[in-house]
């Protein structure tokens, strides 16, 4: 089987989506709680592990998280699109 990765993170929004949250006054259990509502099956070790960029994230679950969050998808890729620019 064949890994999945990008360089060496297994999501590239587990940071952002920490800080998102924290912000938001939001633990990871009422995260996952909320993400359940939208029929997104998650709890709070699968948060943890994204955040700790350990899971990947589906594409539904990553428009789930800016619905939650109340961001845009793109505001979950700030640190991704930084870094493509730094690397020129």
């Amino acid at each position: 089987m064949k890994k999945i990765d990008y360089d060496g993170s297994k999501n590239i929004i587990g940071s952002r989506l920490e800080t998102l949250r924290r912000e938001k006054g939001l633990s990871q259990a009422q995260l996952a709680a909320r993400m359940q509502t939208m029929n997104v099956n998650i709890d709070q070790q699968m948060i943890s592990r994204i955040e700790r960029n350990l899971r990947i994230v589906t594409d539904y679950e990553l428009v789930c998280f800016s619905r939650v969050l109340g961001v845009e998808e793109k505001s979950l890729l700030e640190d991704f699109y930084r870094k493509l620019e730094e690397k020129g």
